[in-house]
């Protein structure tokens, strides 16, 4: 199994912004949401914490099928943050959905949040644990969490195939990126690992297919 090969915490290249941006992620972003209510069909309302956000389109998805939730969409990326800001604009949702331009490790408060969700952050970081001890920290207890990224195959040939299977006519900078957060990303033990230590382990550890694990349960 090949190491982790870190890649920049923030996304902060216009470019890059604008690529993210333009891609259609409405499968995988309304899978997301999708999962969410499989996992948690008695949650409706509340605060809602999106941690890592990016452009925008899952918390506008999240918002329109949980009309009773707010969400707070939150990202290190000005470029990002700009974009969701307009697309949340756009979808005439402003008064249910902020978008903060913050590092989540500098969220201020405890015990605020109804529920966390996450998809796609946790590659970017240098230490995962510091993810783990903040989403502990903002949920209230007995709220729900769901936290997806992407599963580190075993070798860079092996993240070339996924790339090459999956974003056959993405654009260069999106294969460019998807590669490197392949090589980025953490296996289904180093997860399990985080968890163990950060005392997470009731949360249900899933892999559904060849390059994302999931995460999602309830924290008490």
């Amino acid at each position: 199994m090949m190491m982790r090969q870190l890649e920049p915490e923030v996304m902060d290249d216009p470019a890059q912004a604008d690529a993210y941006a333009a891609a259609d992620f409405s499968a995988e972003n309304q899978g997301f949401v999708d999962r969410f209510r499989d996992y948690f069909p008695d949650f409706s309302q509340g605060q809602v914490f999106d941690l890592g956000c990016g452009p925008g389109d899952i918390p506008i998805r999240f918002a329109r099928a949980f009309p009773a939730c707010r969400v707070v969409g939150i990202d290190a990326s000005r470029p990002m943050v700009e974009l969701a800001e307009r697309a949340v604009a756009a979808a005439t949702l402003s008064d249910r959905i902020t978008i903060l331009c913050q590092r989540f490790q500098d969220l201020p408060g405890e015990r605020q949040a109804d529920a966390v969700i996450s998809n796609s952050l946790l590659h970017h970081l240098p230490n995962p644990l510091q993810f783990w001890q903040k989403l502990r920290f903002l949920v209230k207890p007995g709220s729900p969490v769901l936290v997806m990224d992407l599963l580190r195959p075993e070798s860079p040939e092996a993240a070339q195939a996924i790339v090459d299977r999956y974003a056959p006519g993405a654009s260069e900078i999106l294969r460019r990126d998807f590669y490197h957060s392949l090589l980025a990303s953490f296996t289904e033990d180093e997860v399990a690992s985080q968890l163990a230590r950060m005392n997470l382990t009731r949360l249900l550890l899933d892999v559904p297919d060849d390059r994302h694990w999931v995460v999602g349960g309830i924290v008490y």
